[in-house]
């Protein structure tokens, strides 16, 4: 991380590090997931992962796997083999599989965690995203701070393109300097519900969207309170993706965030 580097995060709120992730990397968690996929038995019922209403948030599937290794399906894919039919695994591979584990917690990962100014990071949620060739449902307008809240705001995130991400198949697009804004949405528990509240109903800013093509192994770091979204994919195909979120330790989890972890301390990098 370079000062130009930092400056360029603290202006625009995104930073693209070309081939940070070797192509062995790569490799190896995409097989690793492979592997997951192969061992993974859907049963009768499939929750539906929908950026778009939240659905699944109404599913106890959904609501418990923020410890867990759990498999979403995207929507009208009812008709496809299961490698072609999901939209994410999640939320504790990087804690439970020992693949994304040893990957998550290199030590590249935990300097940039240093270097970004995270004092005590601490890894949250991991997530492995299909976006399937043809199917790879879009991902609206977001802020991650929304689902990951502490106080003060420190969610960052790390993607990672373990395929080539372009417009064409649903590359990340980022509004730069809207980080600068406030956090317009909470997604967060009520009893035994998950429901959507309005914090701030400022439009997001007036800027041209950016599109953050990323080679395999570019890492794309992006800051929790950064609008950001992606399109469909409707090209034939894949763009996978391995995203992990991080917050320093020493703010504040809010206690009805979506993503609760009862039975698995987070950890560091160590």
């Amino acid at each position: 991380m370079s000062a130009p580097d930092l400056a360029a995060y603290a202006r625009d709120g995104f930073l693209v590090l070309e081939d940070f992730v070797s192509a062995a990397d790569c490799d190896a968690l995409q097989v690793r997931a492979k592997q997951l996929v192969a061992g993974f038995d859907p049963g009768p019922s499939r929750t539906v992962f929908s950026a778009r209403d939240q659905s699944h948030g109404r599913d106890r599937y959904f609501q418990e796997s923020g410890g867990a290794i759990r498999f979403f399906f995207e929507d009208q894919a009812a008709d496809r083999p299961v490698p072609l039919a999901l939209n994410k695994i999640g939320h504790a591979l990087h804690d439970l599989d020992p693949v994304f584990d040893r990957f998550s917690r290199q030590p590249r990962l935990a300097g940039l965690a240093q270097a970004l100014g995270l004092i005590r990071p601490l890894l949250l949620q991991s997530m492995y995203l299909f976006k399937q060739p043809h199917i790879g449902a879009e991902v609206g307008w977001h802020q991650d701070a929304t689902y990951l809240h502490t106080r003060p705001s420190t969610v960052t995130g790390f993607w990672i393109a373990l395929d080539d991400a372009d417009r064409d198949n649903g590359c990340l697009m980022a509004l730069p300097g809207g980080h600068c804004g406030p956090l317009r949405e909470r997604f967060q528990r009520e009893g035994d519900r998950m429901v959507s509240r309005t914090l701030d109903a400022t439009p997001w800013p007036d800027t041209e969207p950016v599109a953050l093509e990323a080679r395999r192994g570019t890492l794309v770091v992006l800051h929790g309170l950064l609008p950001h979204a992606s399109a469909p994919n409707r090209s034939p195909r894949p763009r996978h993706a391995y995203a992990l979120h991080l917050i320093d330790g020493r703010a504040e989890y809010s206690a009805d965030n979506w993503l609760q972890r009862p039975d698995l301390p987070l950890r560091g990098f160590a």
